[in-house]
C-alpha cells in the first residue's frame, strides 16, 4: 500500500470507530463496515477534509470510484447507500459535517438520485464475477501477478521515496505532458465521430500538438497512429479530458496548470494514469497475436521489482518470451512477429517515468517502484513497502508502527531515532501525537517512545503540557523525572489515560474490550463511571455507550447508561 493510502486510512480510523459505536444505537439497520472504503476513497480522491462532502463528489464517488474498488457488489447493492446515509447523518449530528459541505438533506437527495444507477452498476459487477467464475480455469496473461505472490511476500522491505521526490519525478514524465498538450488541443468542446474520433486533418493537427510524426500510409491516418490513441486514452485516465454534451469531449479546467504546484495533486493525477502501463503492450496487425502478448508491460515490471529493481535486458527478454510461449500457443509466433516486444513496453514506461534503460539494462526508477508496488497492492497481493526512514515523518512512523509486530516496530523507531537528536525526536513525536485529539493509539505510542528518552525529552514534555490530550502524559513523565516546578498529575489526568486505553481496547474488538473491563473488575468500573463522564475526551460518549451494551454485569451496564446521559447533557 502506498504511504498516502496508509496515512488516509490512519486518519479515518478513529472517526470510523466512533461511527460504528454511534451506528449501533442510531442506525442499527445499517452495515457500518461498508462505509470504510467509501470514506477512504472520498478522502483520497475528493477532499482532504474528512468532514467536507459535496453532492457532485458523492455522485462521482458512488458511480465512478466504488465500482472499481468494491469487494462485495452484492452486499454493496443492498447496504452501501443506507450505510453512507447513516455515516453522513452521523457527521451532521455530531457536528463533523464541515462548513462548506452541502446540507444533509441535499446529500440524502443525491443518494436517492443515484440509487437505481448504483444498484445497476453493482449488478453488472456481479454478472462479470459470474463470468469470471466460469472462466476461473483460464490461464492469466503475462501481467498476472498472482504466480509471483509468494516471491513478492518474501521480498525484503521496500523503501519508498518521499512524496516530494516522487512528485518532482512525475512532473518530468513526458507522457503526462503530451496528454496535457493533447487535451489542450482538444479544447472546450470538440465534436468526435462515431467511427473514428477525429478526421484525418484533425489527426494531423493532434500529432503536431503532441510532437509525434505523421506516418506514411496509404490508408486513413487514424488507423496508423496507435501511439496517439494511447496518449488520448491516457488523457482520459488522467482526467485531463472528459465527455461533454452530445458527441463532444472537452479539456478539464485545470489541465493547463500541469505540472501542478501541490505535490499531492501531482501524485494523485499520476496515480490516476498508472494503469496506462497496459498501453505499453505491443500492438500487432493480428489481434490474436496481440492478445498472446497481453500483460507484457506488467510482466516486465513485476520481474524488475523481484530482482531488486534492475535486470539485464536480454535476460528479461528471454524470460518473457519463454513465459509467452508457455501461456499461449501463439506466444512464440507473437514474439517473433513483434521483432522487439520489449521496445514498446520500455518506451511507454520510460515516458511515464517508471523505468530507465540502456542497451544492456532496464531499471526501475523510484517513481516506478512506487507505481509497481501500488499495482501489486491493487492485485490484493501482500508486499512489505514502507517510506524511507530518512524521509519518514513522525506521524508516518507512528501510523506505520501501529500496524507492525512489536519487534519490527521497535526496529523502525530505533532507525528513525538514530537520525535525530533525542530532544528533537521527542518534539516531533509529541507534535504528531497532538495532530488529532481523537487518535488515542498514536498518542499512546508517542508517549511510550518519548518516555524512554529521559531528561532529553523534558522541553518537549513541558511544551506538551499546553495540549489537553497530551497533558496527562506530560504531567506523569515530568513528575517521574522529578522536574522542578512540574505539575503533579491530577485525578482527571488519570481518568484521561484510562479513557485512552479503553479507546484502544475498543478498537481491537468487542471481546478485547470486554476482557479489559473484566480485568478492572465491576466495582472499579462502577467507581470510574461515577466520574469519568466529566472528562472532555473525544470518545467518552462512545465508550460509555459501548460499556452499556457489552458489559456482562447488568448493574455496570445500567451505570454506564446513566453516565452516558450525564455526558450528553453536560
Amino acid at each position: 500500500m502506498t504511504d498516502r493510502i496508509e496515512v488516509a486510512a490512519t486518519e479515518l480510523r478513529p472517526l470510523l470507530e466512533e461511527f460504528i459505536m454511534w451506528a449501533r444505537t442510531n442506525a442499527p439497520g445499517s452495515d457500518p463496515e461498508l462505509v470504510g472504503p467509501a470514506a477512504l476513497w472520498h478522502r483520497l480522491a475528493f477532499s482532504q477534509d474528512l468532514g467536507t462532502w459535496k453532492r457532485a463528489d458523492l455522485r462521482n464517488l458512488l458511480l465512478d470510484r466504488m465500482p472499481k474498488v468494491v469487494e462485495d457488489p452484492d452486499a454493496a447493492a443492498d447496504g452501501m447507500l443506507p450505510a453512507v446515509d447513516a455515516y453522513l447523518t452521523f457527521l451532521s449530528q455530531t457536528g463533523r459535517l464541515a462548513k462548506g459541505s452541502d446540507s444533509l438533506a441535499d446529500l440524502q437527495a443525491e443518494l436517492d438520485d443515484v440509487e437505481d444507477e448504483f444498484v445497476d452498476l453493482m449488478e453488472e459487477l456481479l454478472d462479470d464475477a459470474d463470468g469470471d467464475e466460469d472462466a476461473e480455469d483460464e490461464v492469466g496473461d503475462l501481467g498476472d501477478f498472482e504466480p509471483f505472490a509468494d516471491e513478492l511476500a518474501d521480498l525484503d522491505t521496500i523503501r519508498l521515496r518521499p512524496d516530494s521526490e516522487l512528485a518532482e519525478a512525475a512532473r518530468q514524465a513526458p507522457l503526462v505532458a503530451k496528454a496535457r498538450d493533447l487535451a489542450l488541443w482538444v479544447g472546450s468542446g470538440r465534436r468526435v465521430g462515431e467511427d473514428t474520433l477525429l478526421t484525418d486533418a484533425e489527426v494531423a493537427e493532434a500529432l503536431e500538438a503532441v510532437g509525434l510524426p505523421k506516418p506514411e500510409t496509404d490508408g486513413p491516418i487514424a488507423e496508423a497512429v496507435p501511439q496517439l490513441w494511447n496518449i488520448w486514452n491516457l488523457a482520459v485516465d488522467l482526467e485531463f479530458l472528459q465527455p461533454g454534451d452530445g458527441n463532444t469531449v472537452a479539456v478539464q479546467d485545470d489541465t493547463s496548470e500541469w505540472p501542478f504546484d501541490d505535490d499531492e495533486d501531482v501524485l494523485d493525477a499520476w496515480m490516476l494514469g498508472l494503469h496506462s502501463v497496459d498501453y505499453g503492450d505491443p500492438e500487432l496487425d493480428d489481434e490474436d497475436l496481440t492478445m498472446a502478448l497481453a500483460g507484457l508491460t506488467r510482466g516486465l515490471l513485476v520481474r524488475l521489482l523481484l530482482a531488486g529493481g534492475s535486470r539485464d535486458r536480454d535476460e528479461l527478454a528471454r524470460e518473457l518470451s519463454e513465459a509467452a510461449a508457455d501461456l499461449d500457443e501463439l506466444g512464440a509466433d507473437a514474439w517473433e512477429a513483434a521483432d522487439d516486444p520489449l521496445a514498446s513496453a520500455i518506451d511507454w514506461l520510460t515516458g511515464y517515468g517508471m523505468v530507465e534503460a540502456d542497451d544492456d539494462t532496464v531499471r526501475l526508477t523510484p517513481l516506478g517502484t512506487e507505481g509497481v508496488v501500488h499495482l501489486v497492492d491493487d492485485s490484493d497481493i501482500e508486499v512489505d513497502a514502507r517510506p524511507a526512514i530518512e524521509s519518514m515523518s513522525a506521524h508516518e512512523l507512528l501510523a506505520l508502527s501501529a500496524e507492525l509486530p512489536e519487534e519490527e516496530a521497535d526496529a523502525e523507531f530505533a532507525a528513525w531515532m538514530r537520525l535525530r537528536e533525542p530532544g528533537k525526536a521527542a518534539e516531533e513525536l509529541l507534535d504528531a501525537a497532538a495532530e488529532d485529539e481523537s487518535d488515542a493509539l498514536i498518542r499512546v505510542q508517542a508517549a511510550s517512545v518519548v518516555g524512554t528518552l529521559g531528561e532529553a525529552a523534558v522541553p518537549a514534555w513541558q511544551a506538551a503540557l499546553k495540549q489537553p490530550s497530551l497533558r496527562p502524559y506530560a504531567a506523569t513523565h515530568l513528575s517521574q523525572l522529578e522536574v522542578e516546578g512540574a505539575p503533579e498529575p491530577t485525578q482527571d489526568d488519570t481518568h484521561w489515560l484510562i479513557l485512552d486505553m479503553w479507546t484502544i481496547s475498543a478498537g481491537l474488538g468487542r471481546s478485547e474490550f470486554v476482557s479489559s473491563l473484566r480485568d478492572i473488575g465491576p466495582e472499579m468500573v462502577n467507581d470510574l463511571l461515577e466520574v469519568i463522564w466529566r472528562i472532555p475526551h473525544a470518545h467518552v460518549e462512545e465508550l460509555l455507550d459501548l460499556i452499556s451494551q457489552v458489559h456482562p454485569d447488568k448493574q455496570v451496564a445500567k451505570a454506564a447508561r446513566r453516565a452516558l446521559f450525564k455526558a450528553r447533557s453536560a
